[in-house]
């Protein structure tokens, strides 16, 4: 079942603006500046929650990077062309990495000589850290944060099509890191809570989460008195 689903998804379900499109999804050359001018931006010029979710996401993905590569190496799965003949699409090269976009990439086989180029298989780094990024959106923008699960999904079905992950090593990969972002989230808001109540009341006061639920839009005691006078 799973090799059957990967040749549909890498030979047989392809287009050429899919394959462009699928090369520049799983380019981390090409969105990196950009991720890191949104993380800057929202340091220096966003308010708590953007700060909060700044450098929680940040930590998750130090987390979550040491834990896939130690994955790998354990259950050591080959990935799809280094055990077959798979169909390759790679962006051609170029500086600034954007400008590769408007370049036809470069479609081939797989070979001998793309079997030692990359390491174990599972679990998926690239599903695994935008799956990351994805919960983290969500929790902490509700309204428009989960619009990045669209993203996430594309890239891990992007994974396959270039031929460098089985459907089971993204699959499983997106439980196991949901399950990872969401106790890793857990865990930040224990130590905030603990660790901010003591040390930083005032700032606590106003942020008792690092999600949601700011104190100062909280009714105060002599705003719900004045409020049951009006009723």
């Amino acid at each position: 079942m799973d090799q059957s689903v990967f040749h549909f998804i890498n030979q047989q379900w392809t287009s050429p603006a899919l394959d462009l499109f699928m090369a520049a999804l799983s380019d981390g050359e090409i969105w990196k500046p950009f991720f890191i001018a949104i993380g800057v931006s929202a340091l220096f010029f966003g308010g708590f929650r953007a700060r909060a979710f700044v450098i929680c996401l940040v930590l998750s993905l130090l987390i979550t990077s040491q834990l896939t590569g130690l994955l790998k190496l354990a259950v050591d799965r080959h990935r799809p062309k280094q055990v077959e003949s798979v169909r390759m699409v790679q962006l051609q090269k170029a500086r600034p990495k954007l400008l590769a976009l408007f370049k036809k990439p470069i479609i081939r086989s797989s070979g001998s000589s793309d079997r030692n180029r990359s390491g174990p298989s599972f679990p998926s780094g690239h599903m695994a850290t935008n799956s990351v990024i994805a919960v983290f959106c969500t929790l902490f923008y509700q309204r428009r944060g989960w619009l990045y699960w669209f993203v996430a999904a594309a890239v891990g079905y992007s994974r396959i099509y270039l031929g460098a992950h089985w459907p089971s090593d993204v699959i499983v990969t997106f439980f196991l890191a949901v399950g990872e972002a969401l106790l890793l989230l857990g865990l930040f808001e224990l130590i905030w809570r603990s660790a901010a109540r003591k040390w930083m009341p005032e700032v606590f006061a106003r942020h008792r989460s690092l999600m949601v639920g700011h104190a100062s839009s909280l009714p105060s005691a002599s705003q719900a008195r004045g409020s049951r006078y009006l009723l």
